[in-house]
């Protein structure tokens, strides 16, 4: 530890650091552009340059080169400071006179004009700096897409964090410096766009004047990383949290787009945390554990509408899904909950389309039960958020729920239109002048009994629920069923509505069924409780139909072993005969009808129950 004097506060701190660390540290402020935590200390703008006392000498000295040491006097905003950096401001706004960050600085420490302005391609009036002649023989534009410079409009302070950024700490080498003394700039090899380059943004992210422009490093635009929770209407970066309300509410990596996972580089958000939480060296891991009891809850996909191309998701940019929609309206999502057209017009007219994806023999003939009432609710919060003229294109209103119908009649009272018919297509071809710049939805109006055009701005498509895509590979796995359209089965729709033939496996949520969200949470709310019966009870009701093997009969063909639906079956190595494990036999009978030598039967259906019972229906009269 040593003990150093920061304008007359005398501090005592590690001697690991630098001046300009400790002045931070202890609140006091020192200008610098050229200092940043994933670069080590450079000094090359020289606005962090501080006054030192030492063993009876005075130096200036760059603050954030400088390290600590015993008995050191610094000041950081002396008289001589600060005419040093009055003078480096001017030298820096007459090399770059269109940055606002260096207009800023100047503002700040008192200099109301820069005395070697000059215009572009004149010469400059006062011939002694020289300054300004690297701006001079900066192109505004690459000649022939070939980039001499990387420098924009703003102009270059040479202070190399896009080359020591890109190089040291990316390990990309898109960039370099570029000859000597005044003819010194940023290029890329051979003054050519580099292939190298990734367009990940850092060099301009990190340049102090916002001079680096990224189509004169790659002639290519950057990939935008969609935002999965915005569904494409928001960009993220590849450290993101996964979605506003997510517990535990910690960002995650995405390793596809992270440089670190790409080139070995970057780690600047490892540098930047003040928790040392980030650790780009974990691996995934694939956890077992042992439960008593599981409850499915897999949900649902919403409807792909590019399924159903005559709708024109995809193809027009103002048909969206509801799902976009109700992100719109919401305050916490891309816009700000101002509904907008992705031209940045306000919609004045809009056409919500029902059942895209359900009650279709093409596509899925279910109905997808909560459509209807969504697309109310939608209809509702347009018509607040933009006083839009808003059309509601259905087959049939199904309000089956508390208040819904209540809810349906104040729609109509609200001006919402409502016309009854299936849409036939929506196109931007506009057959008279109202049409024009329109999306135009024709539909057959089955009241009216005539076609109708609807012209709109905005289209939203309410789309239907599906089963997962994996619904048969998790249906397998836990031994469970599916009806035709591939959503999971209950054991009983009445009496066991969230138990399933496996016992300890319960259902809840869309994964059985569309349902809306009240339904979910009291199903949800059923299977947690059939659990905690299961797990707090600690036996498990065995039916008392299982079957059993007659050893003295069995052969040991193994044929019953496949086809036990429940691996109930095992074969018995040491009595070469077959077992059946009764704990997880559901008495099906599938093996006692397939055993070829008659040695498998069940309990409540042995051969003398049943000729019993059968000679008591025939002796009856």
């Amino acid at each position: 530890m040593v003990k150093l004097v920061i304008n007359g506060k005398e501090i005592t701190t590690d001697k690991s650091n630098t001046v300009l660390e400790v002045a931070r540290a202890a609140g006091i402020d020192i200008p610098t552009l050229c200092s940043h935590e994933s670069l080590p200390p450079y000094g090359s703008c020289r606005f962090c340059i501080v006054e030192v006392a030492q063993r009876g000498r005075t130096r200036m000295q760059t603050s954030c080169t400088l390290p600590v040491a015993e008995g050191m006097e610094i000041k950081t905003h002396s008289e001589r400071v600060l005419k040093i950096r009055r003078i480096l401001v001017e030298l820096m706004l007459a090399r770059c006179p269109e940055s606002e960050v260096l207009r800023d600085m100047a503002r700040e420490i008192g200099v109301p004009h820069c005395r070697f302005e000059r215009v572009r391609g004149q010469k400059s009036p006062c011939h002694t700096c020289q300054a300004c002649t690297l701006v001079e023989q900066m192109p505004m534009h690459p000649p022939d897409g070939m980039p001499a410079t990387i420098v924009g409009r703003s102009g270059c302070i040479l202070c190399g964090m896009c080359v020591r950024l890109c190089d040291d700490v990316m390990k990309i080498g898109a960039l370099g410096f570029e000859g000597r003394g005044m003819r010194r700039r940023v290029t890329t090899p051979f003054r050519e766009p580099s292939e190298f380059c990734i367009t990940c943004g850092a060099c301009s992210s990190i340049c102090p004047t916002g001079a680096i422009e990224l189509l004169r490093v790659r002639p290519q635009e950057p990939l935008p990383i969609p935002a999965e929770f915005e569904l494409g209407l928001a960009n993220r970066k590849p450290i993101h949290l996964p979605f506003p309300q997510a517990v535990p509410r910690v960002p995650v990596i995405d390793p596809a787009t992270c440089v670190n996972f790409m080139t070995g580089g970057c780690k600047v958000c490892e540098d930047n945390c003040q928790v040392q939480a980030i650790d780009h060296t974990q691996q995934d891991k694939i956890q077992e554990i042992d439960v008593g009891s599981v409850i499915v809850a897999t949900g649902f996909k919403t409807f792909d509408p590019k399924r159903t191309p005559y709708y024109g998701y995809g193809v027009f940019p103002n048909v969206y899904t509801a799902l976009e929609v109700e992100r719109l309206v919401n305050a916490s999502g891309p816009t700000g909950g101002e509904v907008i057209l992705r031209d940045g017009r306000a919609p004045k007219s809009i056409g919500i389309i029902h059942c895209v994806g359900s009650r279709d023999n093409k596509t899925n003939r279910w109905c997808s039960r909560v459509c209807c009432m969504y697309s109310l609710k939608l209809a509702h919060l347009l018509k607040e958020h933009t006083e839009a003229e808003l059309y509601n294109f259905y087959i049939d209103m199904r309000t089956p729920g508390k208040s819904y119908d209540e809810f349906y009649g104040k729609l109509l009272e609200e001006g919402v239109h409502f016309i009854r018919g299936r849409v036939g297509e929506v196109t931007d071809w506009a057959m008279t002048p109202d049409e024009e710049g329109k999306l135009v939805i024709r539909v057959e109006d089955t009241l009216a009994g005539f076609v109708r055009r609807i012209p709109v701005d905005m289209v939203v498509l309410s789309t239907g629920l599906e089963p997962q895509a994996d619904a048969q590979d998790v249906r397998r796995l836990f031994n469970m069923s599916c009806g035709s359209e591939g959503f999971f089965l209950e054991r009983h729709p009445k009496l066991a509505p969230v138990n399933t033939f496996t016992d300890g496996v319960f259902l809840a949520g869309a994964c059985q069924g569309p349902r809306d969200i009240p339904d979910t949470v009291a199903q949800a709310g059923a299977a947690a409780a059939e659990a905690m019966v299961l797990i707090d009870r600690g036996y498990i009701e065995q039916e008392p139909n299982t079957a059993y093997i007659l050893e003295e009969e069995c052969s040991g063909c193994k044929s019953c072993i496949a086809l036990c639906p429940y691996t109930a079956i095992a074969f018995d190595e040491a009595k070469q005969k077959a077992a059946i494990n009764e704990a997880l036999c559901k008495g099906c009978g599938t093996c006692v009808a397939s055993c070829p030598s008659g040695s498998i039967a069940q309990r409540l259906f042995e051969d003398d129950e049943v000729f019993s019972e059968i000679k008591g229906v025939l002796a009856y009269e």
